[in-house]
């Protein structure tokens, strides 16, 4: 009796079968039959679709909303945080996978010696378990692979707009200067859009801090945003270009400011001797 129970039990079931497991669903309803073959049909296709997107972000959003540095040397220095942390992450997952296949391997070692039907058919499904746990994980060690290839040749690209082979701690304190300038003006000149032409507080205290003056600063977004008034009058459309070399512009009228003021009160805002990877610091150590 308990062995025709079983029968018509396993009769009455339907197999999807996966990538990795084979996935059984009591059918009560004839319709799912055709429903879970359309599934099995489709499922190479979506499985190689789904491998697209085996990553938090597209390369495009990567490199336009994510790392949003305006100045080459602060983008190098994201876009290699983001391969630091890529890489870690990747380790992470290199150790947390071969960690499972041990503990795979030790199920089917148990499976072998297992004679209980019930422990068996249990440690199958582990087995079974583990095993599309694994496929999932692969899918998205490779997305973390393809975003530190990308990353990588970004970094690539931005050592050859600067034509340095190398970075050094110097330059990057030295470019900061034309950042923190360049940032500070673009936010002040989009938070004056929709405010009459006037900075907001916030990029306000920004400019004090670097020693700007905020008049000159307020002067200069009236000016811009007169200029591009006209040059629409004109028939004319501001493009994105005009509005960065303005802004590289300013970043070299006020490049003397932060200095200044950081030497008014007090501080010296480069100290090469506590910098690393200082040729001059390098030479002077060759030489003792």
């Amino acid at each position: 009796m308990l062995k025709d129970l079983s029968k018509n039990y396993n009769e009455d079931q339907t197999q999807l079968v996966t990538q990795d497991i084979d996935i059984q669903l009591p059918m009560s309803k004839p319709e799912y039959k055709s429903m879970l073959a359309n599934i099995k049909e489709h499922a190479p296709a979506i499985r190689q679709a789904s491998s697209n997107f085996y990553k938090s972000h597209s390369q495009m959003m990567s490199v336009t909303l994510d790392v949003t540095a305006i100045t080459p040397i602060r983008s190098i220095k994201h876009s290699l945080a983001e391969i630091e942390k890529t890489k870690s992450a990747l380790q992470e997952s290199y150790f947390r996978m071969k960690k499972d296949e041990v503990k795979l391997k030790k199920l089917e070692r148990k499976l072998l010696e297992e004679t209980d039907d019930l422990e068996r058919e249990m440690l199958e499904i582990k087995i079974n378990e583990k095993q599309a746990q694994a496929a999932s994980s692969r899918g998205y060690v490779e997305g973390a692979v393809r975003k530190l290839n990308f990353f990588t040749n970004q970094y690539d690209n931005l050592m050859e707009k600067i034509g340095k082979e190398e970075l050094t701690e110097e330059d990057y304190e030295l470019e900061e200067i034309k950042y923190h300038i360049m940032t500070c003006m673009k936010q002040a000149l989009n938070s004056a859009r929709p405010r009459g032409g006037v900075i907001d507080e916030g990029n306000m205290i920004y400019l004090f801090d670097l020693g700007i003056p905020a008049a000159q600063a307020q002067a200069e977004v009236y000016a811009y945003l007169q200029w591009e008034n006209e040059l629409m009058k004109e028939g004319k459309a501001p493009e994105h270009h005009h509005t960065v070399t303005w802004l590289e512009k300013l970043a070299d009228k006020w490049a003397h400011c932060p200095g200044d003021f950081a030497n008014s009160r007090g501080f010296n805002i480069l100290d090469k001797t506590s910098l690393t990877n200082t040729p001059q610091l390098e030479d002077n150590t060759k030489e003792n």
